[in-house]
């Protein structure tokens, strides 16, 4: 499915248009806006047919403004303490070209929204209103106006919370970026996708169905789409693992979680894959490849503990590891029930980041 590269689109009141002389941005409603482009500001008004434009004084130009024990696994007879696959804080992730970028999201992030707060006192006045009159009539005129100031109100979180980002591609840019869209497509069709988020050792493998490893995983969504409050002309693919999100935009890997935004450059980002077998003692995925059979208890041949009378028989499949990581602190295990996908965006990645 070929990634849509979008000339215009709206943020709350304004709306941007890329053009081949550059990006544009105008504001205003039907029949008058007020803009400012790569030829300068402008303003265009009328309608039925008949219409003014004119420009308007230029500015000055200046530019505006390692693992600890996992806490839920504690030591017990079958594996040691799990230790927890993850990364670092954001904050220590700042790829040197993305440090404006990064204190813009960061900052737009700490904004407060007006919003809930407008939702929440006119709320409680038209209570107040509805308390201190014996008719309601008051309180049907004032509803309009606290809806207006609401509305308001969330059309300036929007443009204040939210950051703008334009791409332009050249035929070889697009060409790459599209097969990264395509590996995406490949691991989201995967039946099972995992996020790995800690692992320990195996200290009774007769009780752990042959494993080496147990391990501790949540089902992961890959998907595509734009961050919250950002808003681009592209549609970004994107990996949820844990609490952090990692969106893979034309020129940086962008980290999301709750305390805030990292970046990690393409030339730092590595990722591994490999073939790993695990024994699924859930459903297994219908695009998996079963390889082998074993026992809820082994025995010491490897053969089934006839010393237990709940000893199912556990499928053994193939599945492939991704790990994805880089030297500012980046460190994700993820688990694809088709073999193939982890590779196909490995070589993805590795073409766009020569491209840059």
């Amino acid at each position: 499915m070929g990634f849509y590269l979008r000339k215009a689109f709206s943020v709350g009141p304004f709306r941007f248009n890329l053009s081949k002389s550059g990006i544009g941005v105008s504001a205003g409603v039907k029949g008058l806006r007020i803009g400012s482009g790569p030829r300068g500001n402008y303003i265009h008004m009328g309608r039925g047919g008949l219409y003014y434009r004119a420009s308007l004084p230029l500015g000055d130009g200046r530019p505006v403004g390692p693992s600890e024990p996992h806490p839920d696994a504690a030591t017990n007879d079958l594996h040691e303490p799990l230790q927890d696959i993850e990364s670092v804080s954001v904050l220590n992730m700042a790829d040197s070209s993305s440090a404006s970028l990064l204190e813009e999201l960061s900052g737009k992030r700490k904004k407060l929204r007006l919003w809930p707060i407008s939702a929440v006192i006119g709320l409680a006045i038209l209570l107040f209103i509805g308390a201190s009159f014996n008719t309601l009539w008051p309180v049907y005129i004032s509803v309009p106006v606290f809806l207006a100031a609401i509305y308001l109100a969330y059309t300036r979180d929007q443009v204040s919370k939210t950051t703008v980002l334009f791409y332009n591609f050249d035929p070889e840019q697009e060409q790459r970026y599209q097969a990264l869209h395509d590996a995406f497509d490949r691991i989201i069709s995967c039946g099972g996708k995992w996020h790995i988020e800690a692992r320990g050792d195996v200290k009774d493998i007769k009780r752990s169905a042959g494993a080496n490893t147990v391990v501790k995983r949540s089902r992961s969504s890959p998907g595509k789409g734009n961050p919250p409050y950002v808003k681009a002309n592209i549609s970004v693919p994107f990996i949820p693992v844990g609490k952090q999100l990692l969106y893979f935009f034309p020129d940086r890997i962008l980290v999301f979680d709750p305390n805030g935004v990292g970046a990690v450059g393409y030339k730092d980002f590595k990722v591994e894959v490999a073939l790993t077998r695990f024994i699924e003692e859930e459903s297994v995925p219908s695009d998996a490849v079963v390889v082998d059979r074993t026992w809820k208890y082994v025995n010491k041949k490897g053969g089934p503990d006839k010393r237990f009378k709940d000893n199912k028989e556990i499928p053994v499949v193939l599945y492939e590891s991704i790990h994805l990581s880089s030297p500012s602190g980046l460190n994700e295990l993820i688990h694809l029930s088709k073999e193939g996908a982890g590779e196909g965006f490995k070589n993805a990645v590795y073409a766009l980041s020569k491209a840059l």
